[in-house]
């Protein structure tokens, strides 16, 4: 038997191993050439999608979802083409610290950026609800460096030094970033709404699993009810956000606004507005699958066959 001494030594040398192997992507390929970090990007995905690991395995059963209709082959084609794009958004964060302002604003664009300059500069604040398309922290710099101020909240990490690491990151592309779970967060992002910021809440997966229950691409899911709460509690109007990945740069759209419906209670408002939310992030996501970076349990199915069966770990778990 191992003793928790051991244990706890093993888990030690495992998170210095993961954490320095975050730092060293930072600091080694930020400063490399594109072409060839891309094309290593490129490669690593194509190996990783080979293994058919679980997290391959839980990706293409997630896009089986998107269109039931894909055979076996072209679902296995989408799930290549999605693990490309995993990687590239990788590559791309690994190398975002080092860009221009001038190459942020220039590689990243809202078709519809009319309706997010009027909300931003009516002084209300606004809640973009995005969901894991593309690369979402390229959006985040983006929208740091046209409004002056974005915040977020971003999943706790382990080991905490990633986690911290990533915090660094973001707050160095502008974002004011809480840790879920952190005391009071909100009502500390309700304070920013009124203040009059941008706060941008990743929508497509409820990690805390105490949710809104919806219909998500037609089958039950959970996701987060804390958008359409700070809707309701601040009046900031709120978009769901697709994006998705072009040859250079990446292009997004802003769907229809989530309103705060006139009747029924608290909880029936969120719910409401929460299957607003699921329904537009659904119609991005069968327009770009192969944008969406989705390789942890989503739908209530898969959620249940998971805690029935033995527990897998993936090395996805836990991405933000």
């Amino acid at each position: 038997m191992t003793s928790p001494e051991h244990s706890g030594l093993r888990q030690r040398i495992s998170d210095a191993v993961t954490e320095a192997a975050f730092v060293s992507g930072w600091q080694v390929v930020k400063r490399m050439p594109e072409r060839p970090t891309r094309w290593a990007a490129t490669k690593v995905a194509d190996r990783s999608w080979r293994r058919q690991g679980p997290a391959i395995r839980q990706l293409e059963r997630n896009l089986a979802r998107v269109d039931p209709t894909w055979t076996v082959d072209e679902l296995r084609t989408i799930s290549r083409t999605a693990m490309r794009s995993y990687l590239r958004y990788w590559q791309e964060a690994f190398q975002l610290p080092a860009w221009s302002h001038e190459r942020i604003s220039s590689t990243f664009n809202l078709v519809n950026v009319e309706i997010l300059d009027a909300a931003a500069a009516s002084g209300t604040g606004v809640i973009m609800v995005p969901g894991h398309m593309a690369n979402w922290d390229h959006a985040g710099a983006w929208a740091a460096l046209r409004y002056g101020r974005v915040v977020t909240v971003a999943e706790r990490l382990k080991p905490i030094g990633l986690f911290e690491r990533f915090l660094e990151y973001r707050r160095s592309l502008g974002m004011e970033v809480y840790g879920t779970g952190d005391p009071d967060v909100v009502r500390q992002l309700a304070r920013r709404l009124k203040d009059g910021c941008v706060v941008a809440l990743l929508g497509d997966r409820d990690i805390g699993r105490n949710g809104v229950e919806v219909s998500l691409l037609g089958q039950p899911a959970s996701l987060p009810a804390g958008p359409a709460l700070l809707a309701i509690l601040t009046g900031a109007p709120l978009y769901p956000v697709s994006m998705w990945f072009e040859p250079v740069g990446s292009l997004g759209w802003i769907h229809d606004r989530v309103e705060v419906p006139q009747t029924g209670t608290r909880a029936e408002q969120v719910k409401a507005m929460t299957q607003q939310i699921a329904d537009s992030l659904g119609s991005g996501i069968r327009e770009n699958p192969q944008d969406w970076h989705m390789m942890q349990a989503l739908w209530r199915a898969d959620i249940e066959a998971r805690e029935e069966g033995p527990p897998r770990i993936s090395p996805q778990e836990g991405s933000t």
